[in-house]
């Protein structure tokens, strides 16, 4: 086991051709999901998967399961994987990483014949991203027991179409149902989206939760009229609302340092003409802390001033909560595997908690659950720039191999005694 290292090349090799699935002109990549360049980034990732000599199932959220049989095929699966949709201006790593790792180290148990205990998989789960249709993390979620399939299936993009149709759209509705499918562990890499490693010259993040975070959409109402017949006075701009709040959004998380994070990300204007006062202005705002305590502070505090915004100047207000994710803590038993791994393959490393939110936030409410981090240049994320370093890529790989062995051969000690 302490020998066995991924293939890097082909690795990286497999990485650079899905980014061509969606790839934009500037280097990154837009696959959203349950478009037809996700269903497209999911047939390559079935054929490779099945190429492995894995058996692929499908559940009714999309979710993608392809597991390599071990010699006790009773246990439940130890699982890795992440996500394949990205953001509309998304880059090569953020997602695929996990689940294309989480494929290398199949590939690597069966070009050495290296059996397993029990039987391990990779994963993919729908909509991790959460920009086409939100909330974040949506089918993981489902799986978690956190939403239902009716409430998935309900939710809507900008254009007005729904998650279900355009699962069953694109062929991806399978027939077992999200969450029957059993799991022993999972294992999640993923870049660590955050500047914190590359800072610290650490190889390897040992991640040990994820932070609390909140989404909220706001719909602002004034009053449509004449830019050029409108008295300053007389005005219920929605846009200068809209924009008195976002500036106290900010200044709610500048109150709470040095953790706390606000953001408004998304915001319409309508009717969005140069010659008439905005009447309505749709934002997000996305709320996050390490102390679920301080989420709910930020939150009151967001909500009043919001209020206050809208008293002062004669606007109607609507917030609606749109996700709530609290804080997460690993499973230790997990996390020790990765410690131990980044410590057999004499990686730097260092504990950390994640700032963004993943699917191993939800898994970790019904399966032990860990997560491995590797740097990104810069902390740049969710960005057409976004990149990693070869050797990062092959040592995070070679952590998430080592550390599902790990787990598997100490939960064959623990069942021998």
């Amino acid at each position: 086991m302490h020998n066995l290292q991924i293939n890097a090349q082909r690795l990286w090799d497999s990485i650079m051709e899905t980014a061509q699935i969606g790839g934009t002109a500037k280097g990154g990549v837009c696959r959203l999901t349950l478009t037809d360049l996700d269903r497209q980034v999911r047939d390559w990732f079935v054929a490779q998967c099945e190429e492995a000599g894995c058996t692929v199932t499908v559940d009714d959220m999309g979710n993608i399961f392809a597991r390599r049989p071990g010699k006790d095929n009773s246990l439940p699966p130890i699982a890795m994987g992440s996500h394949l949709d990205t953001q509309p201006t998304g880059g090569k790593f953020d997602g695929i990483l996990g689940v294309l790792s989480g494929l290398e180290v199949l590939r690597t148990l069966k070009d050495t014949g290296y059996e397993t205990n029990a039987p391990i998989e990779v994963i993919d789960w729908t909509n991790e991203e959460g920009s086409r249709f939100a909330p974040a993390m949506l089918a993981s979620g489902v799986f978690a027991g956190v939403f239902t399939r009716d409430y998935a299936d309900s939710r809507k993009d900008r254009e007005g179409k729904s998650f279900g149709e355009e699962l069953d759209r694109i062929g991806y509705r399978g027939t077992e149902k999200a969450g029957d499918h059993k799991l022993g562990a999972f294992f999640e890499l993923h870049i660590e989206q955050g500047p914190i490693l590359e800072d610290e010259e650490k190889v390897i993040g040992v991640v040990t939760g994820v932070q609390g975070m909140r989404w909220y959409e706001v719909t602002v109402t004034g009053f449509e009229s004449h830019a050029g017949t409108t008295p300053m006075h007389l005005r219920r701009d929605a846009l200068v609302g809209a924009s008195r709040m976002v500036e106290a959004i900010n200044k709610v998380a500048l109150d709470h340092p040095p953790l706390a994070v606000s953001t408004v990300g998304l915001m319409e204007v309508r009717p969005n003409s140069r010659n008439i006062l905005p009447g309505e202005v749709f934002f997000t705002i996305d709320l996050r802390h390490p102390d679920d305590e301080v989420v709910v502070a930020m939150e009151a505090e967001v909500k009043a001033e919001l209020d206050r915004i809208a008293g002062e100047l004669k606007l109607e207000i609507k917030v609606e909560q749109v996700w709530d994710s609290p804080a997460v803590k690993f499973d230790q038993a997990c996390v020790e595997a990765v410690r131990t791994a980044a410590a057999g393959n004499e990686y730097s490393h260092r504990e950390i908690v994640s700032g963004a939110g993943h699917d191993a936030a939800y898994m970790a409410r019904v399966v032990p659950t860990a997560m491995i981090f590797i740097p990104c240049e810069k902390g740049i994320s969710h960005n057409e720039i976004e990149k990693a370093e070869y050797d990062h890529v092959a040592a995070g790989a070679n952590v998430l191999l080592r550390a599902v062995l790990e787990y598997d051969n100490r939960g064959s000690e623990d069942r021998a005694a």
